[in-house]
C-alpha cells in the first residue's frame, strides 16, 4: 500500500471502531488530516473547531488562515505540508479535548506520524505539545525550541488561535515560524 492509501485505511478504521462514540455524535463529520503523505513537517494541533467540522479539514477557520500567513511568511505552501488534531472529531461547544479524548485518539496519531515519517513535527499550542513529549515542559519556554524525543525532532509552537487572541504571541508565533527553514535544513 502507497502512504495515502494507509492514511485511508487509517482513517477508515477509526469511523468502523468508532473511536469516542460521544463526540462523534455530537460531532458533523471526522477531521482526520489534510496534506502531503510524504511531508517533511508535520503540523498537530489539538481538535478541530467550528469551521473544521463543517468543512471536514484542519485548521480552516480563523487559526487556519493564520496559519497559512504563517507557512507563506517562509514560502511553503500548505499542500506540502501534513496538517492534523490529536482528537478527530470537534469537541461540543469547542471546549478542550478531555484526557481521555486524547488518550483514545493518541495510537492514531502515532500511526499518522509512522506513516508520514516527518522530519520535522510541530506541535501548535499545549495540548499536543504535553501528548507528544515528556511531561512537563511549559510552552512559555521551550516555545520555538527544537525538542527530541523518541527518535523524532519537534518544535513547540503556540496555537494559532492563542495568537488570535493575544496580539503580543503574534510576534511570537511569526518569530518561531522564520525558524522552520533553517531547523528543518539541519533535522534527520
Amino acid at each position: 500500500m502507497t502512504k495515502q492509501q494507509r492514511l485511508e485505511y487509517l482513517k477508515n478504521s477509526i469511523i468502523e471502531t468508532v473511536i469516542c462514540p460521544e463526540l462523534a455524535a455530537t460531532a458533523k463529520q471526522l477531521v482526520f488530516g489534510e496534506g502531503s503523505a510524504d511531508a517533511e513537517i508535520m503540523f498537530i494541533g489539538e481538535a478541530p473547531g467550528k469551521q473544521e467540522d463543517i468543512q471536514g479539514k484542519p485548521f480552516v477557520g480563523a487559526s487556519g488562515k493564520l496559519l497559512n500567513e504563517m507557512l507563506e511568511s517562509i514560502e511553503f505552501d500548505r499542500s506540502t505540508v501534513y496538517i492534523t488534531n490529536i482528537v478527530k472529531y470537534r469537541p461540543p461547544n469547542n471546549r478542550d479535548p478531555l484526557a481521555s479524548e486524547k488518550e483514545a485518539f493518541l495510537p492514531i496519531l502515532l500511526e499518522q506520524i509512522e506513516i508520514i515519517n516527518p522530519k520535522l513535527i510541530i506541535t501548535l499550542g499545549r495540548h499536543s505539545m504535553n501528548s507528544l513529549l515528556p511531561p512537563g515542559l511549559i510552552m512559555g519556554k521551550v516555545h520555538g525550541t527544537l525538542q527530541k524525543h523518541q527518535g523524532r525532532s519537534y518544535l513547540p509552537l503556540y496555537h494559532p488561535a492563542a495568537a488570535l487572541y493575544n496580539g503580543g504571541l503574534r510576534q511570537t508565533l511569526k518569530s518561531d515560524f522564520l525558524t522552520i527553514p533553517s531547523l528543518l535544513r539541519t533535522v534527520q
